[in-house]
């Protein structure tokens, strides 16, 4: 698969996570692309930090809103009772626990579940945006992501960047399986049939523990 392949197969697993009225917050790049593949029947509520609850699908080219961005700043739709406001009010809902669900991009997870997805030391960052509440206020974190970066594995023992928040990843989604954060380690739920266990062990460096009933994405 070539990086927009993996980006829709990853986009459109994820899609399969969400319900039917779940509030919903999907972090900048990969996970923008979720609306555009949820399964039918399924309504979501998407909320953004900069302040915005009810967002729709990426907007047709040329069919833009200058006024409508998310929080990293590309193009959204809305839906007809999509409400605007401030940014205080829009961390009131992520802290007050009102996210069912946020799906984020990593730079690095590990084995407990804790995150890196905001900084590379020595690199310019313009900060840790609201990830930090994102992780700690929604009831479910799922990361979107690549498996690997370069070829070298972002799925670690222990994170070696600068954490974002500790223990908050529930489930990791990629081109190459789905994973489930437990208290005994990382376990491998399902896999691309494309790839062997053997081949997505060899790309994780934590160390898998793979389920019984081991399915296909």
């Amino acid at each position: 698969m070539d990086k927009n392949e993996i980006r829709t197969f990853i986009a459109r697993r994820a899609a399969q996570e969400l319900h039917d009225g779940d509030v919903v917050n999907l972090g900048i790049g990969l996970p923008t692309l979720i609306p555009n593949y949820l399964p039918e029947g399924v309504h979501v509520v998407l909320q953004s930090e900069n302040g915005m609850i009810g967002m729709g699908p990426t907007p047709e080219e040329g069919k833009e809103n200058p006024w409508y961005i998310n929080a990293g700043g590309g193009y959204i739709t809305t839906t007809p009772d999509a409400s605007t406001f401030d940014s205080a009010t829009s961390f009131g809902i992520i802290r007050g626990g009102h996210v069912d669900v946020s799906i984020l991009g990593a730079m690095q997870v590990d084995e407990e579940g804790d995150l890196a997805n905001w900084m590379i030391p020595g690199k310019k960052t313009p900060g840790m945006g609201g990830a930090m509440d994102l992780l700690v206020g929604a009831k479910k974190v799922i990361l979107a992501m690549e498996h690997t970066a370069k070829g070298n594995p972002k799925i670690l023992k222990k994170c070696t960047l600068p954490l974002t928040a500790k223990g908050q990843v529930n489930m990791i989604i990629t081109e190459m399986g789905v994973m489930e954060i437990t208290p005994k380690g990382i376990v491998l739920t399902e896999i691309n049939p494309e790839f062997t266990v053997e081949q997505v062990q060899a790309a994780t460096e934590a160390t898998l523990i793979i389920a019984d009933n081991l399915k296909q994405m």
